[in-house]
């Protein structure tokens, strides 16, 4: 599990609230995001849609979240998964993102904008017209009265949208043959979590909400839940013991070591707890017991990937690459080069200095980035084994790959327009190298532009 630095939207809860933009982390994870897409292809399918059209993304965040900010992407903050008791109310969540994407909302959105912008100029106008004639005080009370039109005319605009996207939920629940029962258990939690911090869930306050209140959205999608043949299906098995998984190991990431194994006590020895207490030994520099944990992950199935793939991890992050090398060699073959496996196994065959591991790496890293582009981690790698290998040129592209998607347009220009120097022209590489010069002095522009 990696972080990678990202510019997302910031969304209010469950919905498409227009916020500044504002940097979060994206937390990658081969197991994690296997069984995102295993969670939402059904949903997507239902919706007229291919599977693999959706992706789901998770932010590094703890508060209980998921939007979407434009495109066929789903993010969900850790602290939704946190708070998730089941993999049925995870779905649940997208399904309602899903309607937003169906929905164009963040297109639709700036329509509410408009609409709501223009009371408040025709206001403001009216208003400096008033005190321009003597009328001081009524000017400033159209004024106030005004802007408090805009706000009303947005927020119900953007209560509309999250009714049509519980509406599109319940329908792409229903088609999937999915239980709604985790929707409205998730929507009860969010509710408890407004009665925890004190909300006020009248007909006033409602005014002000970006959503319609809770429990009212609570009895609408239960009166519609219930009328559906998959209400009382229940959820599907493998999707709720991965689910656990992933929230246990999730948790054992992030949480403090002392907070994990309070969490996950020793007597608990089932998979989740020895997930959660091998992240929090390893966190710890506690080796031995972080190896005992994947050790005894490793006993119940010899052969599952991601067992190797952590036991690779703690073995390479202390300092053992040569040990490292067979667990995830074997997990990067079960998994048919995972992109995210298959770049920490390229970064442990350099990390063993052995040249004779480099022409591997290579070949494993040019795979794992031909099929996710998106990973400035195995772009760094692969960038260290070019220039190890002496060929500078693609050492520099990749660092411009890398540079370009972790933010740094400049670094990323120098690096692009170096390689374009270096390789032969009209390749795809120096076609390539173009293209990053392009793509991040369009970011310098933006850049200069909010300056």
């Amino acid at each position: 599990m990696r972080i990678i630095t990202s510019i997302l939207a910031v969304i209010a809860t469950l919905s498409l609230a227009v916020q500044p933009v504002a940097a979060q982390s994206i937390l990658r994870d081969a197991e994690t995001e296997a069984l995102f897409q295993d969670m939402v292809d059904p949903l997507a399918v239902a919706a007229g849609l291919h599977k693999g059209a959706i992706e789901v993304v998770l932010i590094n965040d703890p508060s209980i979240n998921a939007f979407v900010a434009g495109g066929q992407r789903i993010y969900v903050h850790s602290g939704l998964i946190n708070a998730a008791d089941s993999a049925n109310e995870v779905q649940g969540v997208l399904a309602h993102e899903l309607g937003h994407i169906m929905g164009g909302h963040v297109i639709r959105s700036s329509e509410g904008m408009g609409k709501a912008a223009n009371i408040s100029i025709l206001s403001m106008l009216l208003g400096v017209a008033a005190m321009a004639a003597g009328a001081g005080e009524a000017g400033a009370g159209v004024m106030a009265m005004g802007q408090q039109a805009a706000m009303g005319s947005y927020l119900s605009f953007s209560r509309v949208q999250e009714s049509s996207a519980d509406a599109a939920s319940v329908d792409y629940l229903s088609k999937a043959g999915i239980s709604g029962k985790g929707s409205v258990a998730f929507f009860k939690i969010l509710q408890n979590q407004e009665f925890r911090y004190g909300y006020r869930q009248d007909d006033d306050a409602a005014f002000y909400r970006t959503h319609p209140l809770t429990g009212d959205r609570i009895q609408r999608l239960q009166a519609d839940f219930e009328k559906d043949p998959a209400w009382n299906k229940p959820p599907d098995p493998d999707l709720e013991r991965r689910f656990q998984r992933v929230k246990a190991k999730l948790y054992g990431y992030l949480a403090s070591p002392a907070a994990t194994l309070r969490a996950y006590p020793d007597y608990m020895t089932g998979i989740p707890a020895r997930y959660a207490r091998a992240y929090a030994y390893h966190k710890d520099a506690r080796i031995d017991k972080a190896l005992a944990e994947t050790d005894a992950l490793l006993k119940m199935d010899p052969d599952d990937p991601y067992f190797l793939e952590l036991k690779g991890q703690v073995l390479l992050e202390s300092g053992r690459p040569a040990d490292a090398l067979a667990p995830l060699r074997k997990a990067t073959e079960i998994t048919g080069n995972a992109p995210l496996i298959a770049a920490t196994f390229g970064h442990a065959l350099i990390a063993t200095e052995d040249v004779s591991h480099f022409n591997e790496a290579e070949s494993v890293l040019k795979k794992a980035v031909a099929r996710d582009r998106e990973n400035p981690f195995a772009w760094y790698q692969l960038g260290t084994v070019y220039a190890a290998k002496g060929d500078m040129p693609r050492a520099r592209l990749a660092s411009a790959e890398q540079l370009v998607m972790t933010n740094r347009p400049a670094e990323a220009l120098q690096n692009a327009q170096a390689a374009e120097r270096g390789l032969p022209t009209g390749s795809p590489d120096w076609i390539r190298a173009q293209d990053i010069e392009m793509e991040a002095r369009a970011d310098l522009d933006r850049k200069r532009d909010r300056n």
